[in-house]
């Protein structure tokens, strides 16, 4: 990809300039600024990391997540020491990685990994408003579980209060994809004798464990057609955000 992103789609909003900061400088072509790929690799995700600095150290969060707009939500215990400095309006960096194959070349310096990656950066801030709160709150559960905050009770007083919704204003991105096989020298097909190969890596779901305090005659509900035991989860994560989002 081309260092110089098309004017008239910066314009329109549909990429993110390229920067200092988000710029993919290790083999730049793998680098992606489209919001349409930075979106599509974010909401097939559940889980991202969170980096963050509290009194010149660094940290690194590992926590569940969701998108709408240019906008990216999680939340967090009240009394956490993340989300009270997080909630100061510092800036983060927000990652997200999908491992899509390993690839085994014949030198050490070409294995490599397949992968589709996104680095958010913005200033991460407090949800402060109780309404907004609980509707993102419902909105938290239904990214993933598409119309259950309807089926369950709501956050109870201690719940409520416990619990910190941060929202970060994405600022700019860069995606980072490898989709390719085996790349070797070109001396080294025929002269070194080590089997090479590509092996695909998937995160699929197993089958359902009901909960051994079911109430009787309840089964599972239609809106969890998604959730077939070997479907992928990056696939049912994207399912289930066009559900509850669109697009």
């Amino acid at each position: 990809m081309s260092d110089v992103v098309d004017a008239e789609a910066d314009k329109a909003g549909s990429s993110f300039p390229v920067s200092a900061v988000n710029k993919v400088k290790r083999v730049h072509e793998r680098g992606r600024y489209d919001k349409k790929t930075i979106y599509e690799i974010l909401d097939a995700a559940l889980i991202c990391h969170i980096a963050y600095v509290i009194d010149g150290r660094p940290y690194c969060t590992p926590t569940s997540f969701w998108r709408e707009g240019d906008h990216l939500y999680w939340h967090g215990s009240s009394a956490s020491r993340m989300i009270r400095t997080q909630g100061q309006g510092v800036d983060v960096c927000l990652t997200v990685t999908h491992l899509d194959a390993l690839v085994m070349a014949r030198s050490g310096f070409h294995h490599s990994v397949n992968y589709r990656a996104v680095m958010a950066f913005g200033k991460a801030h407090i949800i402060d408003d109780p309404e907004q709160k609980l509707k993102l709150m419902d909105r938290f559960i239904d990214r993933i579980y598409p119309g259950r905050s309807k089926l369950i009770r709501q956050p109870n007083k201690q719940e409520f209060k416990a619990t910190t919704m941060m929202g970060m204003e994405i600022e700019t991105a860069s995606g980072k994809i490898r989709s390719t096989h085996v790349g070797d020298e070109e001396e080294d097909y025929a002269a070194v004798p080590a089997w090479s190969a590509l092996y695909p890596v998937t995160q699929v779901l197993g089958e359902p464990s009901d909960c051994p305090r079911q109430l009787p005659g309840l089964t599972r509900p239609d809106d969890m057609a998604d959730f077939v035991p070997g479907a992928r989860l990056d696939e049912v994560m994207t399912k289930t955000y066009k559900r509850t989002f669109g697009g």
